[in-house]
């Protein structure tokens, strides 16, 4: 099913006597265009903002353009079944031993010889970089590279149309709701609490499709994040490598272990800030949006 199906078939349900407004915009339409005196008479300016507002009329040479006419249609006929479900992704093997594995791997936090192993493993890479780079460059480095997978698994395994319908599924029935309440009607307020309730499987479905790519994300970054806490001796533990201080506003000159932010010690303040700036830079860059199409 196409957005603008949905789209229209979203605005139907939510109000029946869209059905006719949509229906006299299509049989007054010339060159799959028309503009708003050709329908004035027949349909409410609301109707016709509504149709501008959801992008079913986008702008076009001398009125408004349907948008994908066909679909417009489609999505007028009663549907095949009661209620539509949206097809949830299944998560795979790799997925799973992805998860297995990161769960595994935060052991490094709290046991030391998981750390050791998950450290010195890294180190091999990253050791030769921080002979030449200062500890500050090199996190920088590993910021860059967390920002740039974590975008691209991103788009590669969330599916951002099946987002979208969740999420139009979702203000969807809240429409319906809220007009449910303000016209008093108890009947459709319980079917609609029925209807939410049937949903929690969607809501499910959602946060699968949020979470697989943050399994792999996590199966990527805590290795390098493990290495940093291993490099620096967090909690007390011995620092593996002499590290120059860092001079930061408002402290000055600091050692990377020193905490600024209640616990939080200045390695892990300065990476959340490299990796949260260069990720912006790298969605801007390669022009990635993170918002579920609609």
């Amino acid at each position: 099913m196409s957005r603008i199906e949905r789209k229209v078939r979203s605005m139907v349900k939510a109000d029946a006597e869209m059905k006719s407004a949509i229906r006299t915009v299509l049989d007054s339409a010339t060159d799959n265009e028309v503009q708003w005196v050709d329908v004035r008479d027949n349909i409410t300016s609301g109707q016709w903002g509504r149709l501008i507002e959801k992008g079913v009329l986008v702008d076009g040479e001398s009125g408004f353009r349907i948008e994908e006419p066909e679909a417009v249609r489609d999505g007028l006929e009663e549907p095949s079944d009661s209620g539509e479900e949206i097809e949830s992704s299944s998560w795979s093997k790799w997925d799973k031993g992805a998860a297995g594995v990161t769960v595994l791997m935060f052991a490094g936090y709290l046991w030391p010889p998981a750390r050791e192993l998950v450290g010195n493993g890294v180190d091999i890479l990253l050791a030769p970089v921080l002979g030449v780079l200062p500890f500050y460059a090199v996190i920088m480095i590993i910021a860059v590279a967390t920002g740039l997978y974590s975008t691209l698994l991103r788009v590669a395994l969330m599916d951002m149309d099946k987002m979208g319908q969740y999420r139009e599924q979702m203000e969807e029935v809240k429409e319906r709701r809220e007009a449910a309440k303000e016209r008093g009607d108890e009947e459709a307020l319980d079917e609609i609490q029925e209807e939410q309730m049937e949903m929690m499987g969607d809501q499910l479905g959602m946060f699968k499709e949020q979470f697989r790519p943050m399994v792999w994300i996590m199966f990527l970054t805590i290795p390098a994040f493990l290495w940093m806490y291993w490099a620096v001796g967090y909690r007390g533990a011995d620092a593996q490598y002499e590290l120059q201080s860092l001079v930061i506003p408002f402290a000055g000159s600091v050692d990377w272990t020193t905490a600024i932010f209640g616990p939080i010690q200045v390695w892990i303040v300065w990476y959340f800030l490299c990796s949260m700036a260069f990720q912006q830079v790298i969605q801007k860059g390669l022009n990635i949006s993170m918002t579920p199409s609609s």
